[in-house]
């Protein structure tokens, strides 16, 4: 009983780190290049991140959402076939 739920915790640690990877990845992406961009040509603006981050965030969550969604119903389905196996 507790391997089960021990497997069920670290499968739902993985699939959140798995689907929240490319979206993380992106923003920091975007932040990396933004920072360079403001080191080279010294323009210390802090709002001047915002927006590329979310538009760039938005666009990779549209790309992703599809597979997200998959991810996320495969998950699901595998949590709700398992619960009568705990009803011992």
């Amino acid at each position: 009983m507790e391997a089960k739920l021990i497997a069920i915790t670290v499968d739902t640690l993985r699939i959140t780190l798995l689907i929240s990877m490319p979206l993380l990845l992106a923003g920091l992406a975007a932040g990396l290049a933004i920072s360079i961009f403001q080191a080279t040509t010294q323009i210390n603006e802090a709002t001047l991140s915002f927006l590329p981050k979310i538009v760039l965030t938005g666009g990779v969550m549209l790309f992703t959402m599809p597979w997200m969604i998959n991810e996320l119903v495969d998950f699901t389905t595998r949590i709700f076939r398992m619960i009568p196996t705990f009803a011992h």
